[in-house]
């Protein structure tokens, strides 16, 4: 696939990230409609359960678009392609396959507003803080891509009343610190949320819990996350509509009193739990 179509620019060409999890591949039917899809370390979703009515949630990894590709035609069928994709935000792992897709399916891309400049090829992302305390995977950060992808007019800003297009059931809510325009996905009929990076089910530091998925309820990944008091207010308003499923970027889909257990549990001591002791990304003590 090219690198420039209409004006795009792919600067996850080539980028592939060698991490993945026993995960990887798989697969869950969260609702008759809620899809969920891990490639390699992170979580992507078609909401829909109509071959010609349905949207993306986040486009995984670099190199990833012919992996996504099956697994839309093995859940819709051939030449299934989506209304819209929707980009929680745009880090790497969220948009690794994000031009590619829009090359191959000509479909419009939604994203905050606050998060365009790094889809438009303006604004890169501060780079990863590895220093932060953790496993091996916030040492590894350092050579994460942070460059922006460039959607050109391809990218859209979602409406300002909260409403997604294609998804007339949902709304989005800005949840940011992990990154400025970070947004979840809400349905209040079921509850049923896409949480994006405002919290994670695995310690998304740490590798030997990254590889095996082992499932708790975490802060948002602390080398990326960028602004920790909006982080907390974010989970708290998360929290704060009670979800019932909740697809996060990284880690197993969580429901019921678990996700609730878990949810409570981060926002009671999200400094302890999910604030790193340490980073560029902390506020200093006199600036308090």
């Amino acid at each position: 696939m090219t690198n420039n179509y209409h004006g795009m620019k792919d600067t996850m060409d080539g980028r592939h990230v060698p991490m993945t999890s026993l995960r990887s591949g798989k697969g869950e039917e969260l609702l008759p409609d809620l899809y969920s899809f891990t490639n390699q370390i992170v979580n992507l979703c078609l909401v829909g359960n109509h071959s010609d009515d349905w949207v993306l949630v986040d486009t995984g990894m670099p190199g990833s678009a012919d992996t996504i590709l099956k697994e839309v035609e093995e859940r819709f069928g051939k030449g299934s392609k989506p209304k819209a994709i929707i980009l929680t935000h745009g880090h790497f792992d969220h948009v690794g396959a994000v031009v590619d897709l829009v090359e191959k399916w000509d479909v419009p891309v939604y994203a905050h507003e606050a998060e365009l400049p790094y889809l438009t090829g303006k604004l890169a992302y501060p780079e990863p803080d590895s220093s932060v305390e953790g496993g091996l995977v916030a040492k590894m950060s350092r050579f994460f891509p942070n460059e922006p992808v460039d959607l050109g007019n391809h990218v859209l800003a979602l409406p300002a009343d909260g409403s997604i297009p294609f998804m007339p059931e949902w709304k989005w809510l800005h949840t940011p610190g992990h990154s400025p325009g970070h947004v979840s996905l809400f349905r209040r009929k079921d509850r049923s949320l896409i949480v994006g990076d405002a919290f994670v089910t695995v310690r998304q530091d740490a590798l030997y819990k990254v590889l095996v998925q082992k499932q708790e309820v975490h802060g948002p990944p602390r080398y990326y996350t960028t602004n920790w008091d909006q982080a907390f207010a974010s989970v708290k308003k998360l929290q704060g509509l009670n979800p019932e499923v909740a697809v996060t970027g990284h880690g197993t889909p969580m429901t019921g009193q678990e996700l609730e257990l878990g949810l409570r549990a981060l926002v009671e001591n999200f400094e302890q739990a999910a604030v790193p002791d340490h980073g560029r990304f902390l506020k200093r003590e006199n600036d308090r």
